[in-house]
């Protein structure tokens, strides 16, 4: 199928690895020109590399630490005007006690996994409506539809940007702009390999790619009609019907 991508350009943080990575890959695919995010000069710059050598597409680079709150300022300076955005943290869930958290501890969290994703799309949506297209995929976790025991931290700061979201994509969608989350489960990456296997329905942990084209046809121009979405991709670990 073709996505309907062709020259246009996307934002994608954490964008070095992982399912950023893969997202990159997937519409670097279409034809999408892109800006790579995150923390690692040196892992930006190999994985630029290798989309450019697979696919011709241009790719650049931008050096920045999505978890720090003027690191949003940082990325949009290099990139304003992008047609795709997805937003992808970058910083690895771990468990905590919430009883022993402190306050600073609670709003880093907070700027990793909300404020800096919403400070991004609060920026760009604007002119996206104003070039009527525009294509928002937000990367969370499955777990925020069932949160997990010693991620409150985390859970709790990406269930408020789902509220957001949810808040923000009927004033946007007359516009042509929608933005819909993807919430993977096992997904064989560096941050989840030590997740016991067993725990899948589907007996493996999914590919990268899987998200990644996921993510891709998530920015396609016949995605239009569907908006605020949160889609799980977890191999069935979830049970729930909403």
């Amino acid at each position: 199928m073709d996505l309907g991508l062709s020259g246009r350009r996307a934002l994608i943080c954490g964008g070095s690895k992982g399912l950023g990575f893969a997202a990159a890959q997937a519409l670097a695919r279409e034809g999408v020109d892109l800006v790579l995010v995150s923390r690692t000069a040196e892992a930006l710059e190999q994985a630029a590399r290798q989309i450019v050598d697979e696919t011709g597409v241009k790719v650049t680079t931008v050096a920045a630490d999505l978890s720090l709150a003027d690191a949003p300022a940082t990325v949009l300076a290099a990139c304003p005007d992008p047609d795709i955005l997805v937003c992808n943290p970058g910083v690895r869930q771990t468990p905590d006690d919430f009883r022993t958290l402190s306050r600073a501890d609670w709003d880093f969290w907070m700027e990793a996994h909300y404020f800096g994703p919403l400070e991004l799309i609060r920026a760009i949506v604007p002119s996206m409506c104003e070039r009527k297209f525009g294509r928002v995929v937000n990367i969370s976790v499955s777990n925020i539809k069932f949160p997990q025991v010693n991620f409150a931290h985390s859970h709790s700061a990406r269930v408020g940007l789902a509220g957001a979201i949810a808040s923000m994509v009927r004033e946007l969608v007359p516009h042509n702009v929608v933005i819909n989350s993807v919430l993977p489960g096992f997904i064989d990456t560096d941050a989840l390999r030590t997740n016991r296997i067993k725990m899948t329905p589907a007996n493996r942990f999914a590919a990268p790619s899987e998200c990644g084209d996921l993510i891709a046809y998530l920015c396609s121009a016949q995605i239009g009609f569907m908006t605020g979405q949160n889609i799980v991709i977890d191999g069935g670990v979830y049970q729930g019907l909403f």
